[in-house]
């Protein structure tokens, strides 16, 4: 089973959201986790309304520190921001998706990012030979 790692500083936004789609989409197809390299204590609520949107709860997912053990047991790394705090594994696969920090910023600026998330997390998994069930 292919597995993808979604790292951003706070793991409260855009990595969450990336995990949010790539568990829906994947239909357990791929193991999904998602760190920060200075989490939040807490998710983005907009990111939940955003998701909620688009029936995609991620109310009881919790910011997690980036640890290098998610990084090795990871095919894919995505990263969104985290800059130099995301540990380098000769062998691993590394994208770097430069989106906007939904922190702060208003429903519609959410949607956006949460649609251009989405744009890209559908081409992870034709990346990954992975069908999206929805």
């Amino acid at each position: 089973m292919p597995s993808a790692l979604f790292v951003c500083v706070h793991n409260a936004g855009r990595s969450q959201m990336a995990a949010g789609f790539l568990r829906e989409l994947s239909g357990g197809a791929v193991e999904v986790r998602s760190a920060g390299s200075m989490p939040a204590d807490r998710i983005n609520p907009v990111a939940v309304e955003a998701m909620l949107e688009r029936g995609i709860d991620i109310r009881s997912a919790r910011p997690t520190v980036l640890t290098p053990e998610a990084v090795q047991a990871s095919d894919v790394v995505v990263t969104m921001g985290c800059g130099d705090a995301c540990p380098i594994f000769p062998g691993k696969r590394y994208e770097d998706w430069e989106l906007e920090d939904p922190a702060g910023k208003d429903l519609e600026t959410v949607r956006t990012v949460r649609d251009e998330i989405e744009r890209r997390v559908r081409g992870l998994l034709a990346e990954l030979g992975v069908q999206p069930v929805a």
